[in-house]
């Protein structure tokens, strides 16, 4: 055997008990089997140089020590590659008998969870509940309420205009008008929804905020009925023994017109921090149906009558959650809203 090829054959085997790891392994290969400067290749080269007895003996070991290294390198490629993936099987491996991490599930906003609860009481009243776009014309958000052109509602100041006859909507009441146009009386119907005015945000106000408006129309509607359903609204809201109270106000969009206040269900109306010492927490604004709006939209006032009121359901919220900040009712840090779960 020519004696270059015998050394070949000696220090490839040598080389092969130093390799230890793939980066190794590819050494070893571009060193013996690469084309253009691996040791094999190179000895290929010499045939030409030889006499032709010689070739084919010179030939078959060449191909010998070719395939012996190609062999060994595979059954190491191998060997490397089963490692690798029985330590990925291993940092891996999950104990099906450990029990799973269950995932955290979401659940519905306070003001969500308020609206709803008052929703549920209406309709178990006979109520149904409506609603309408958020951007109205001047006549569903101010005239047909009878709220006439110059009185300081209509204001800039006070209201967000997306032109000039185009405005987010100040009130709920915009879906009585909308409901009163589309269905003859009788109707009972509450609409809940966001409103917007240009308040300064602080702890009791924001711009954007969650209003609930009710309406009564039918014969003979009385105020009478406009106290009875608001003190079985409360009752079923905060305790059989709340007590409410009327005081008398101005709207233009009923007449008469009055504040309504409740009895405070955290200390039976005798003064504490919720009630802010007074025994009585504000609801909201309420009045018999003035008869212009009636008109407006096409009711007989001389036939029919009816009530409204509106109350304020993220108030609501802060009150039942004792919240005293209702900014952080619209700020979506998740490390508040998941006390609600």
């Amino acid at each position: 055997m020519d004696q270059k090829l015998q050394n070949l054959r000696e220090q490839f085997r040598e080389d092969l008990k130093s390799v230890a790891s793939p980066a190794d392994l590819t050494g070893l290969r571009d060193k013996y089997l690469g084309r253009k400067s691996g040791l094999i290749a190179a000895e290929k080269k010499r045939i030409g140089s030889l006499s032709s007895d010689e070739r084919a003996e010179f030939g078959r070991v060449v191909n010998e020590i070719s395939a012996e290294v190609e062999t060994e390198i595979t059954r190491l490629n191998e060997k490397f590659a089963s490692e690798a993936e029985s330590v990925s099987l291993e940092r891996e491996t999950v104990d099906i008998t450990l029990p799973g991490t269950r995932p955290r599930r979401g659940h519905l906003h306070p003001i969500t969870l308020v609206r709803q609860r008052i929703e549920d009481i209406f309709v178990s009243m006979g109520y149904s509940v409506s609603d309408g776009p958020e951007i109205e014309t001047s006549f569903y958000n101010f005239d047909a309420l009878n709220i006439p052109p110059g009185h300081p509602a209509r204001d800039s100041a006070d209201t967000f205009y997306v032109s000039e006859d185009l405005a987010l909507r100040s009130q709920t009441s915009t879906v009585q008008i909308h409901t009163m146009q589309q269905q003859k009386p009788p109707l009972r119907v509450i609409a809940p929804g966001r409103v917007f005015r240009r308040d300064t945000p602080d702890p009791t106000h924001n711009p954007m905020f969650f209003q609930l408006e009710g309406l009564n129309v039918d014969r003979n509607i009385t105020l009478a009925d406009l106290k009875g359903t608001l003190q079985k609204f409360v009752e079923m809201m905060f305790g059989a023994n709340i007590r409410t109270r009327f005081r008398p106000s101005y709207f233009p969009f009923t007449e008469p017109s009055a504040e309504v206040d409740f009895s405070c269900y955290g200390c039976d109306g005798q003064g504490c921090r919720l009630c802010k010492g007074s025994g009585w927490i504000e609801l909201g604004g309420s009045g018999m149906v003035h008869p212009n709006v009636l008109e407006k939209v096409g009711i007989d006032p001389e036939e029919f009558s009816g009530f409204a009121f509106g109350l304020g359901i993220d108030r609501m919220a802060g009150l039942m959650y004792e919240i005293d900040d209702i900014r952080l009712l619209f700020e979506n840090d998740i490390r508040f809203l998941e006390q609600f779960e």
